[in-house]
Order: C-alpha cells, then sequence, then structure tokens
C-alpha cells in the first residue's frame, strides 16, 4: 500500500520564512500526498503569499492559537500520515523519507523525530526513552506521526504543547524513535509569533521569583503549563526536571 503524508501548516505571522518552508516541503524526497496552510488569524500579509502557491489547500480561520489551527488542519486532512510543520521550519530534503522509513518497519512506533537547528542553536536528536519523557519534553512538535496515534492537540494547553502531545500518545502504548541525531530540519527565529522570540536563560526558570513578586511572562506562562500538565498527566508527578522543555 502506498503511504500517504499529509502535511499540516500554522500559519501566523511569517510571511518572512512561509516561502522557505513550503519550498523545502515540495522538494522532500518522499511523495506529499497533501500541504495543508492554516491561517491563524494573520495580520502580515503570508497568506497572499501561500496563495501564489500551487497544489496546496489555504485555509484561514480567525486567531485562536497554534493548537486551534493544527487540529483544524488534522480535521480537513486524509494522510495516513501526519506532521505538523511550523511556518519557519526549512527540512532537509531526505527528512520526510528518513522518518517514514521508520514508522513503516516498525508497528509498535507511533511518531518519529530528529535533532534540529534552533536559529543558532543545535539541538541533536535523543534516543526515545519514556522515562526521560516524564522528566523533560526532548522532542520537537515538527514530528511525523502515524494518523492512527493522534488525537488532537489540547488547545488549553498554552506552552509545551508537543510534550502534551508526546506523553498522550505513549499512555496508548506507542513508542517514539530518533531516526538522527544530526538535524534534519531548521527552525528560523522570525518575529513576535515565534515563542522562541521569548526566550529567556535556563537560571530565569530557577530563580525565586515568588520572593520578588513578579514573574517574567515567559517564565509564568512555563510553569503555568507545567502545573497544568502535572495534574493531566499523574506520571509526571515528582519526576519532571525543574527545567524541562
Amino acid at each position: 500500500m502506498h503511504a500517504t503524508i499529509s502535511i499540516i501548516i500554522p500559519l501566523y505571522n511569517h510571511k518572512n520564512t512561509i516561502s522557505d518552508c513550503i519550498a523545502s516541503i515540495q522538494a522532500q524526497t518522499a511523495d506529499i500526498f497533501e500541504i495543508i496552510v492554516v491561517d491563524d488569524g494573520s495580520t502580515d500579509g503570508g497568506g497572499e503569499i501561500v496563495k501564489s502557491f500551487a497544489d496546496l489547500k489555504y485555509i484561514y480561520q480567525e486567531n485562536a492559537g497554534a493548537p486551534a489551527a493544527r487540529n483544524h488542519g488534522f480535521r480537513e486532512s486524509s494522510g495516513d500520515y501526519l506532521i505538523f510543520c511550523d511556518a519557519d521550519v526549512i527540512m532537509k530534503p531526505e527528512m520526510l523519507e528518513t522518518m517514514l522509513h521508520a514508522l513503516i518497519n516498525n508497528s509498535d512506533i507511533g511518531f518519529a523525530y530528529s535533532g534540529f537547528i534552533f536559529g543558532k542553536k543545535t539541538f541533536k536528536g535523543i534516543p526515545f526513552s519514556i522515562e526521560r519523557l516524564h522528566k523533560m519534553n526532548f522532542i520537537h512538535t515538527t514530528s511525523l506521526i502515524k494518523r492512527e496515534t493522534f488525537s488532537e492537540f489540547d488547545e488549553s494547553v498554552k506552552r509545551l504543547q508537543d510534550w502534551d502531545l508526546w506523553l498522550s500518545i505513549t499512555k496508548e502504548g506507542w513508542k517514539g524513535v530518533c531516526v538522527s541525531e544530526v538535524p534534519l530540519f531548521t527552525i528560523q527565529i522570525d518575529g513576535p509569533s515565534r515563542i522562541g522570540s521569548y526566550w529567556v536563560p535556563k537560571i530565569f526558570y530557577k530563580l525565586p521569583w515568588h520572593f520578588i513578586g513578579w514573574t517574567p511572562k515567559p517564565v509564568a506562562k512555563y510553569f503555568e503549563a507545567r502545573k497544568y500538565l502535572s495534574k493531566k498527566h499523574s506520571e509526571l508527578r515528582g519526576k519532571m526536571d525543574h527545567y524541562a522543555n
């Protein structure tokens, strides 16, 4: 049976990177069944750029956040395999073929991931371990997923959405696999819609902000999400690293 891949791109104010993102997808050595771009209320004209490309589906929605955009795209898709590709991701040509090969040949593997480059920082791919996953997230959202394992993103999670997804999938007995320690994609840091633009040093997550009476917004959102996930996923309690993303 011929495997089909649906690529879903949530778009919010990434006009500077979306062309390169789509071009890298169209240059994949694997056959792409469909590309679906869900414009989450962009105001920078990125949607018009998307419309200039042939052979993809463009959907507009009022701004509702990346998880809602991803879910919208999923409901419009029909591929056997899914990948939620951020609009500032540039894939190496062999990325999807490498991930697909790992999923086709392993019946207990639900998702495949790799190392990646974020701006100027390299994150090497880490071998899958459920014990490690219960302590920290080390798998990027842009990973290939078997459709049968996916049950939509939790739209109430504002940060750590990818960690929540992998935890939910592994609860059903599926495993992940790292197909490449070497990065297979690069994430460009482009504007305020990229959460990485709000990056703060790890030490910020260890400081006693409660004594100061004020917490930086990115740190506050992180701890709010961590608290939510610890309630949702009992297996995390007492195991999470202090800084887990």
